[in-house]
């Protein structure tokens, strides 16, 4: 603990009286200062003792003491050490009334005692408690070390909850709670999200100080370059000491290298994840399950999906790669979930991910699509679900969906949406509306003159698949009338009607340019 103004008067060889402000003297007192000033303000930075002889005051002077008591307690001043014998034999009323009334402490300093034997009392005392605080820190560090080495990083949050006698959690990249300690935290721990979140989004290293005075969190950002890793909160009910700081500190770093070497592990697991994809598309599950051994546990023989994702063209609007981002949100599910996945980040700039069907993991990538992909610039394609026989098709349904998850512009496309919907907007591209202009351009221009309605004519033939009767009916026609205009649109076009290529590619021309609706 520093020094505080009650130490001081227990100290036996100040001698020091308490003449006022007995209710304050636990303050903490900072250093011990020397001034005649009238107005010692200015040079005041808060939490000293004030010794003074009064040699330049008006002590007796009532107005000018509770002024000047007052400016004392303005500047942070904790107490007031007056050395009686010098310029007055006694402290005047004038500054006692004064220092009373305003609960400042003032200590009677006897002649015998001189204001340097105060200063190095105080210089003294907090040396020592500094030395305290570093040699607690050092010790701190030293079992934090251990716990790191031995147990792991939930082993050193419970240290550090110990430590600074409050608590402390440990997240993810992603933003979920990994360790805590104590167990009644993990509420206020899951409640700090939002603010792990926007920890993220800042270089690292970052840290945020939130919540009130009886429950006052730090937050620092775990991680070696710019991206944050992950993040430790510590919640405390006073801001922390030294060696509380020591202890924090110590954990930020043994997290980090956690973490790191953690992720070192990880880029090994993705090679070997490379390696199994690879023998599980080219249809050699068996060698795969062989290589893998229990790493991916059954997931490998349990029906699965395949998942790929590559970042848009052009600039991100995150501020991180997009594809590192969800890969490790999704390992993040998994972890939670204590599932398996399969993450593979290929060389072409896509990743790549195998994971359980119906899992967190599907249900993650679905979610991450919904809040982030598309501000991240991500274009996810998700295949139907596979077994070990089936994995290359699985892979190229992927595929599949990815280029129509391109194609549309959206977030993530699932195969088995494909199936389900309709082959149409599959089309709705440049390239494909060009060509269905240029199809139909002629017969527009013909229209435009008035010699004939041949673009509704052909719409109309077209839907009652070349019934002439109907068709004709629907547009209000002899149906010679109609039969005269199909001829017309074969002349124009040189082709030929009777050909089922050109009247697909006719009725997609229409549907594509929205004049089949009509």
């Amino acid at each position: 603990m520093p020094p505080t103004l009650a130490s001081l008067v227990q100290h036996s060889s100040l001698r020091l009286v308490v003449r006022a402000g007995e209710d304050r003297l636990d303050t903490p007192v900072r250093w011990a200062h020397v001034s005649e000033l009238a107005d010692p303000v200015p040079y005041m930075e808060g939490g000293e003792l004030l010794l003074t002889t009064a040699l330049t005051l008006d002590a007796e002077d009532g107005e000018a003491m509770r002024r000047y008591v007052r400016r004392l307690l303005g500047a942070g001043v904790v107490g007031l050490g007056f050395a009686v014998g010098v310029n007055y034999d006694d402290i005047p009323e004038a500054l006692l009334d004064a220092a009373r009334a305003e609960h400042l402490p003032l200590l009677e300093v006897p002649r015998r005692t001189p204001f340097l034997a105060i200063s190095k009392a105080v210089s003294a005392a907090i040396a020592a408690d500094q030395y305290r605080a570093v040699t607690a820190g050092f010790e701190a560090q030293r079992e934090l070390t251990r716990a790191a080495l031995a147990e792991g990083p939930d082993a050193v949050v419970a240290r550090l909850a110990a430590h600074v006698d409050g608590w402390a959690a440990l997240y993810d990249a992603a933003g979920s709670v990994v360790a805590v300690s104590p167990e009644w935290a993990a509420r206020r721990a899951a409640r700090l999200t939002p603010d792990v979140e926007r920890l993220r989004e800042r270089p690292a290293p970052a840290s945020a100080v939130v919540g009130g005075t009886d429950d006052r969190i730090e937050l620092q950002s775990l991680g070696t370059g710019r991206r944050v890793r992950g993040a430790l909160a510590v919640g405390t009910g006073a801001p922390l000491g030294t060696a509380e700081r020591y202890a924090v500190h110590s954990a930020i770093a043994l997290l980090t290298l956690t973490t790191e070497r953690s992720r070192s592990l990880q880029a090994a697991e993705h090679r070997l994840g490379a390696a199994v994809l690879r023998m599980m598309l080219a249809g050699q599950s068996e060698h795969a399950r062989t290589v893998a051994g229990d790493v991916y546990g059954d997931l490998l023989d349990a029906p699965f999906r395949i998942l790929v994702a590559e970042p848009a063209g052009g600039e991100p609007a995150a501020a991180e790669p997009p594809l590192p981002v969800l890969a490790e949100a999704l390992e993040a599910a998994a972890a939670r979930a204590g599932e398996a996945v399969l993450t593979v980040p290929e060389g072409d700039g896509r990743l790549v991910v195998l994971a359980g069907d119906g899992g967190a993991v599907v249900s993650a990538s679905a979610g991450y699509a919904e809040r982030e992909a598309e501000d991240a610039g991500l274009y996810v394609g998700l295949s139907a679900s596979a077994g070990p026989a089936t994995a290359a098709v699985a892979y190229k349904q992927a595929e599949q969906a990815l280029s129509v998850a391109r194609r549309r512009g959206r977030a993530l496309v699932e195969h088995e949406d494909l199936a389900a919907g309709s082959v149409l907007p599959l089309l709705a591209d440049d390239a494909v509306r060009a060509f269905a202009d240029g199809m139909l351009r002629a017969l527009r221009e013909h229209d435009a003159t008035g010699r004939g309605d041949l673009v509704a004519s052909l719409r109309a033939w077209l839907s009652r698949h070349g019934q002439w009767d109907a068709a004709a009916a629907d547009l209000g026609v002899h149906r010679h009338t109609l039969r005269y205009r199909m001829r017309r649109v074969e002349e124009i076009l040189g082709r030929s009607l009777d050909d089922p290529d050109v009247r697909m590619e006719l009725w997609l021309a229409l549907k594509t340019t929205g004049e089949g609706e009509k």
